[in-house]
């Protein structure tokens, strides 16, 4: 975690570009726990199925279901600092995924990780989304290009990316991949390194123009009265669940939002687990 200096600090770069970066917060020992256990279903090489997965990309979804080594993944401390002060102590893991970006791989199209929701943009950022480096990412590998400031966009400027608010309009849409060229930044990171984004920040993954895959794992959370992009409690084993910390816990949504939203039959979600 940052001192309270250190954060507002980068609190405020985050309000202001709708990024911040740190370098090298994983040790290598953490970034191989996390391939390793992602492995077997790397290996299975299911693609994705429009522009918008990507044809030649591997995307594993429901890892806490998958593997109790994310846990930590999820909760990681300088993550959470900001989840909880951009969306409150409420706040729900509201999608975590692996992304293994393969050689030949095209441009993603530009998209926001809250134009699910189908709300009219501009509007307040409904959530945070966090960027762990696996392998070295790299122009050359495709990696993440953002949109600096983009959050803070009036409508019109946002049209130039953004066709649609309908996220399923953008993935089906024949978009020009060289558009943004000269307003785009290439983020290159070192494995182990980690990029938080206001859901609102425009982005896309980059083609990966190498011989090498690129592997990042990305956690995205959302206000507590916000329905989550994947349905954790739904997807995870109860008997999975019971061995994960209380925040993780209270992350996949067995908990509440003040005063009683989310309650089961009267009581709080917690008491399932007993």
């Amino acid at each position: 975690m940052l001192n309270s200096k250190e954060f507002q600090k980068n609190q405020s770069l985050f309000d202001n570009e709708g990024y911040v970066i740190f370098e090298d917060v994983l040790s290598q020992e953490e970034v191989e726990s996390y391939r390793k256990a992602l492995n077997p279903y790397i290996k299975q090489d299911i693609k994705g199925r429009n522009n918008f997965e990507g044809h030649k990309t591997n995307r594993i979804y429901a890892m806490l279901a998958k593997s109790e080594v994310f846990g930590d993944l999820v909760s990681h401390p300088l993550v959470m600092q900001f989840v909880k002060h951009n969306l409150g102590d409420s706040a729900l893991l509201s999608a975590c995924l692996a992304i293994n970006l393969l050689p030949g791989e095209s441009v993603q199209p530009w998209h926001t990780d809250d134009g699910h929701i189908g709300i009219e943009m501009p509007h307040p950022s409904f959530g945070v989304s966090a960027f762990w480096v696996i392998d070295n990412m790299t122009q050359a590998n495709g990696a993440t290009e953002i949109i600096p400031k983009s959050h803070l966009w009036p409508r019109k400027k946002l049209q130039k990316y953004l066709k649609s608010d309908s996220i399923k309009e953008i993935i089906n849409e024949n978009f020009n991949p060289s558009s943004g060229q000269e307003e785009k930044k290439v983020i290159e990171l070192n494995a182990g390194s980690l990029m938080l984004t206001k859901s609102t920040l425009i982005h896309r993954g980059g083609a990966n123009n190498s011989d090498k895959p690129r592997l990042i794992i990305t956690p995205q959370y959302c206000f507590g009265w916000c329905r989550q992009l994947e349905n954790m409690i739904a997807v995870i084993p109860k008997e999975k669940v019971m061995k994960y910390s209380e925040e993780v816990r209270s992350l996949i949504g067995y908990s509440i939002h003040p005063p009683f939203m989310g309650y089961t039959d009267g009581v709080h979600p917690e008491k399932l687990l007993k």
